[in-house]
């Protein structure tokens, strides 16, 4: 009974999370998308032909948008981003592990395409991006090439459970505890404003 009591005290004074600005929660669901296509045009290329070609160009076209675009992330929030504060509920150890897996997203996603497009030149063929033909840059290097795929095939299960746990931080926040901190990245919910404790 104490303990039903107690919950319901917590559930009634936490405080719902702030939001983020509307350029980082467009970022973040560009970021999303672009992952998203990566993730799916990579099995595709694991299936091999017919389609593996055109889903290397995409996955290749789109991991270098995706190094854009998470730079312009990092930019955005250094210098304009509105942050807001996570919610009282959270211990400090929780906010400590949030933020080591957004910042670990961040150097996942800087990692990978350029992995992958050092695979790419070593391989020492012409290739192409954005529908252009790209000549051989390098000479062929196949050991350096296999090492680079292999650090790109690392960073790919870095990422997946990255992702996992992200995904399943936020779902958990959502319908477990109640909080907000999924409805302060969702682009379709209210702006509403946190008092300072």
């Amino acid at each position: 009974m104490e303990d039903r009591t107690a919950a319901n005290e917590r559930s009634r004074t936490r405080e719902p999370a702030g939001r983020f600005d509307h350029v980082s929660i467009a970022l973040h669901w560009i970021t999303a998308g672009l992952v998203t296509g990566q993730l799916a045009t990579a099995w595709l290329v694991g299936q091999g032909p017919p389609g593996a070609m055109a889903a290397l160009t995409a996955h290749r076209s789109l991991g270098l948008l995706i190094w854009w675009v998470v730079l312009a992330r990092l930019m955005w929030r250094r210098h304009f981003a509105d942050l807001p504060p996570f919610p009282a509920s959270m211990s400090h150890r929780q906010q400590q592990i949030a933020k080591l897996n957004e910042f670990g997203l961040y150097a996942v996603l800087l990692f990978q395409p350029l992995t992958g497009l050092a695979n790419t030149l070593f391989r020492g063929r012409p290739f192409v991006l954005f529908g252009w033909r790209a000549p051989a840059i390098l000479p062929p290097g196949k050991t350096v090439a296999h090492l680079f795929l292999a650090a790109h095939e690392v960073g790919a299960v870095a990422l997946l459970a990255l992702l996992g746990l992200h995904l399943g931080a936020a779902l958990f926040h959502e319908f477990g505890l109640r909080d907000g901190v999924l409805r302060r990245m969702l682009p379709w919910t209210a702006r509403t404003s946190v008092k300072a404790p």
